[in-house]
Order: structure tokens, then sequence, then C-alpha cells
């Protein structure tokens, strides 16, 4: 098991922060008008760069 540093165990948890769905309120708020989240990432085929520390 691999020991992370701080600044890549904070960008890892920032990352799995913005990988979320928009949440209903947005897409009824907005009448449909933002109905998804163009930031989602797949953990499998789109990997971050982050450089190992």
């Amino acid at each position: 098991m691999s020991k992370k540093s701080l600044q890549k165990k904070k960008k890892l948890a920032k990352a799995a922060r913005k990988n979320r769905r928009i949440p209903a309120f947005v897409i009824l708020k907005t009448a449909r008008k933002v109905s998804y989240n163009p930031n989602r990432r797949n953990w499998r085929t789109d990997k971050l760069r982050i450089k190992e520390e």
C-alpha cells in the first residue's frame, strides 16, 4: 500500500467531490436548462493527471 502526500490526497478528494451528478432541485429550478454535469469523469477511462509526489 502506498502512502499519499497531503497535497495528492486533497486533490483526489476534490476530484471525488466534483464527480457527482447535479442535484435534482437544480434541474427543476432551471427548467432543465442545466440537466447534467459536464465535468463527470469515469474512474477507469478518464484518468486524473496528478503527478506522483
